[in-house]
């Protein structure tokens, strides 16, 4: 729930997605561990700090990977499962080399889930590394799929230096689910990984101030300014039970931003901030805590209160 957008994009934003391309079938190509690609690279920097690479002049165009800290928390990510990171990308062309992006410069670790249209080259490094650990990956062109291999400049490479924080539990709040006591709110909470469901229908008058109602307490440390926290959520708009956004009806793809710190609305910052991991939160937003007199698209007016439900999942 970003301050000035709704759509919350998973991180690894542009970079990522040039590397993982638009579908179809990704080539193997001759990617293998410690090729001649990683060996010629050298990676300096602690794993939880921005890296910096060592470029030679001449570009390797084989993918290649390799673990350079294996890592020791949790269990590595498998096909099909999400995985929180930090990314760091360079295109490698053997000139000026540049940097393509990094969640560091973005504010946190971001969340992506590991599935066929991730390169393999990518997919063998999480494979190997556990929270706390670092790989690098030589992205060449042979790691992407097919019909774009013809397309992709010649003479020139991804890097992908990835810290890896862990792999999440579960995609939704889990125990003892309470009524949260809002007069005009209604949740019914199903239980498992199913989707709760808010309803906020109702004649009642909107709260005037914040209003953060604990459903589901988790067992989890307390979420701390700064961090970022990987969430479940929906959100209406009070009184008309029109939703304007939600991470579950998407598809049930959890996502991350940082808390407390001005990344989303007064609302959120305030009201999650002290929740502990692995509870689920009513919010009740006044619109000078949600988007102004200004709203937000075609769905939210600067008069609108604004209802969340959130799964708080992890914080790193």
């Amino acid at each position: 729930m970003r301050r000035r957008s709704m759509a919350v994009l998973a991180a690894v934003p542009l970079m990522f997605a040039a590397a993982c391309g638009s579908g179809g079938d990704v080539a193997t190509g001759s990617s293998s561990p410690a090729g001649s690609g990683v060996t010629e690279l050298q990676v300096t920097g602690a794993v939880g700090a921005k890296p910096k690479v060592a470029f030679p002049a001449k570009v390797v165009e084989t993918s290649s990977y390799k673990v350079l800290t294996p890592g020791s928390t949790g269990e590595a990510a498998k096909l099909g499962t999400n995985v929180v990171a930090n990314f760091t990308v360079f295109a490698w062309d053997g000139k000026e080399n540049k940097l393509a992006g990094s969640t560091y410069d973005e504010g946190g670790p971001q969340v992506i889930t590991l599935n066929e249209q991730v390169p393999e080259i990518l997919r063998k490094g999480f494979a190997e590394t556990k929270g706390g650990g670092r790989f690098m990956s030589v992205v060449a062109k042979d790691a992407l799929p097919k019909e774009q291999q013809a397309q992709a400049p010649a003479g020139q490479s991804q890097v992908f230096v990835v810290d890896v924080i862990g792999v999440p539990e579960g995609n939704a709040a889990k125990g003892t689910a309470t009524d949260p006591g809002l007069a005009g709110v209604k949740v019914e909470n199903p239980g498992g990984e199913a989707a709760p469901k808010l309803t906020t229908k109702t004649k009642e008058k909107a709260p005037k101030e914040l209003v953060a109602k604990t459903v589901i307490k988790g067992a989890g440390p307390e979420v701390k300014t700064g961090q970022s926290i990987l969430v479940q959520y929906a959100g209406k708009v009070w009184g008309s039970d029109v939703e304007f956004d939600s991470s579950w009806s998407r598809g049930g793809q959890p996502i991350m931003f940082q808390i407390g710190t001005g990344k989303v609305i007064k609302g959120w910052d305030q009201g999650l901030v002290g929740v502990p991991v692995g509870s689920r939160v009513l919010l009740s937003i006044p619109p000078d805590l949600g988007y102004g007199k200004a709203g937000s698209g075609d769905k939210i007016k600067g008069t609108d209160t604004l209802v969340f439900l959130v799964d708080v999942l992890a914080a790193y």
